[in-house]
C-alpha cells in the first residue's frame, strides 16, 4: 500500500511518536489531520510541518480521545478538510499507576476503542468507506508483566487484543480494513522522562534498570515500524514488537 495521496489521521500527534509518525507520511505523500488535546504545541507543529510540506497537506484539530463527539468532530473534519479517510494511527496514550490510574484506563482503553470503532465506521467500504488500516498503539509492557507499572501494563495488553479480536472479524477484512498494533519498548518521549523521574510508576529503581537493559529508540526509528504496518498489505491482525537492542520482530510468528 502506498500512502501517496492518500489521508491519515494521527491521535496524539502535537509531539512525539504522533509528531514523527505524522511526519514520515507526509514525506511519503499522504495528507495528515493531527489530532491532539494539546493546542498550543499543535498550532506549533501544524506550523513547522505546513512549512515543510504546505498547508493543503496538514492540518489540526483538537480531540480528546475519551470523548466520542470530539472524535465524531475529528473524523468529520478529517474527510471534509482533506477528502477522506485512509489511516488511522491511534496513538494518543499516558501513564500513571497513582492517583490517575482511572484516567489511564479511560485514555489508553477506553479511548483507543472509542477511537477504534470510530475508525472503523468511516473506513468499512460497506459503511461507506473506502478500506484502509488502523494502527493502534500499545507496549511491549502489553506483552511483558513488569513490577513498575500494573495498570500501564493492563491498558496496553487490553488495547492488544481489542485489536487482534477486531482484525479476525470477517466483516473487516471483507469490507478492506486492516488493524495491527505496534508494540515498542522503551522511546524517547515525554512518557518516558516520567518514567525515568518516577513520576506515577512503582519501583522507579527497577523502572531505571530496565531502560538500561532494553535501551531506548528514536521516535523516528519507531515511526519507520509504523509505517511497515500501513504499507504492507499482507499484515493484519499482527504486533510488532521494537526495542532499540533487539530490533524487530511479530509477536507470534
Amino acid at each position: 500500500m502506498s500512502v501517496a495521496n492518500k489521508v491519515a489521521m494521527v491521535t496524539g500527534a502535537a509531539q512525539g511518536i504522533g509528531r514523527a509518525a505524522s511526519e514520515v507520511l507526509l514525506k511519503n505523500g499522504a495528507s495528515v489531520m493531527l489530532a491532539d488535546m494539546n493546542e498550543m504545541q499543535g498550532a506549533s507543529t501544524l506550523a513547522d510541518l505546513s512549512q515543510q510540506f504546505g498547508k493543503s497537506r496538514v492540518a489540526f484539530v483538537k480531540c480528546d480521545i475519551t470523548k466520542q463527539d470530539q472524535l465524531d468532530a475529528a473524523f468529520a473534519t478529517t474527510k471534509s478538510t482533506l477528502g477522506g479517510i485512509d489511516i488511522v494511527f491511534n496513538n494518543a496514550g499516558i501513564g500513571d499507576e497513582g492517583n490517575g490510574w482511572e484516567l489511564t484506563v479511560d485514555v489508553n482503553v477506553k479511548g483507543t476503542m472509542k477511537a477504534t470503532k470510530t475508525a472503523l465506521d468511516h473506513l468499512r467500504k460497506d459503511k461507506g468507506g473506502r478500506g484502509g488500516v488502523i494502527v493502534n498503539m500499545a507496549s511491549m509492557a502489553g506483552l511483558n508483566p513488569n513490577p513498575c507499572g500494573p495498570v500501564y501494563c493492563a491498558t496496553k495488553a487490553a488495547v492488544i487484543m481489542f485489536s487482534r479480536c477486531w482484525a479476525m472479524n470477517p466483516d473487516v477484512s471483507a469490507n478492506g480494513v486492516r488493524i495491527n498494533v505496534l508494540a515498542p519498548a522503551f522511546v524517547d518521549t515525554d512518557l518516558l522522562k516520567g518514567l525515568q523521574g518516577g513520576a506515577g510508576i512503582n519501583r522507579p529503581d527497577i523502572a531505571a534498570k530496565m531502560v538500561q537493559m532494553v535501551g531506548v529508540m528514536s521516535v523516528e526509528q519507531l515511526a519507520e515500524a509504523f509505517m511497515e504496518l500501513v504499507t504492507d498489505d499482507t499484515k493484519t491482525n499482527a504486533v510488532l514488537t521494537i526495542s532499540a537492542n533487539t530490533g524487530k520482530a511479530y509477536y507470534g510468528q
